[in-house]
C-alpha cells in the first residue's frame, strides 16, 4: 500500500468525482441515514477511498451498528486513518480522513463492539468496495 500523499486543486476534484462524492470527501458532507449504497452491504472485499483509492477497510470488520451508515470496528492498517476534531455541528466528534488525499470520510465513536470499542461510521460516497 502506497502511502505517498494525493493532492490535487479543487477544479481536479470537482471534474474527477460526482457531486454527492465531491460534497462528501471534499466539503465534508455526510449522506442521510440508511440512503448510502454500503450501509446493508454483505459483500466481502476491501474497501477504498473513493478518492485515491487506498485501501481503508476490511469487509471483515464491518458490522451494523444500526446509525444507517457502513459501521467499522477497525482500519484495515495503522496509518490508513488520521483522525481530527470536529466542532461543528455545535458537538464534539472526532472526524477520520483518508490518510493518503484527506478525503472526508465520517466520524469515529466509542460506542462500538469489542475488540477495538470503536464504531468508525463512514460515508458510503467516501467509498468504493473491491469485492473479494
Amino acid at each position: 500500500m502506497t502511502r505517498d500523499k494525493v493532492t490535487k486543486d479543487d477544479a481536479t476534484w470537482r471534474r474527477e468525482l460526482g457531486e454527492e462524492q465531491y460534497r462528501i470527501t471534499r466539503q465534508k458532507g455526510t449522506e442521510r441515514a440508511f440512503t448510502g449504497k454500503y450501509y446493508a452491504c454483505l459483500d466481502s472485499g476491501v474497501y477504498r477511498c473513493t478518492c485515491c483509492g487506498a485501501e481503508l477497510f476490511s469487509s471483515e470488520t464491518k458490522y451494523d451498528s444500526g446509525s444507517g451508515w457502513p459501521s467499522f470496528w477497525q482500519p484495515v492498517a495503522d496509518g490508513a486513518l488520521e483522525l481530527e476534531g470536529d466542532r461543528s455541528l455545535g458537538m464534539h466528534r472526532i472526524e477520520v480522513k483518508c490518510a493518503r488525499c484527506d478525503a472526508h470520510l465520517g466520524h469515529v465513536f466509542e460506542d462500538g463492539p469489542e475488540p477495538t470499542g470503536l464504531r468508525y461510521c463512514i460515508n458510503s460516497a467516501s467509498l468504493d468496495l473491491e469485492k473479494r
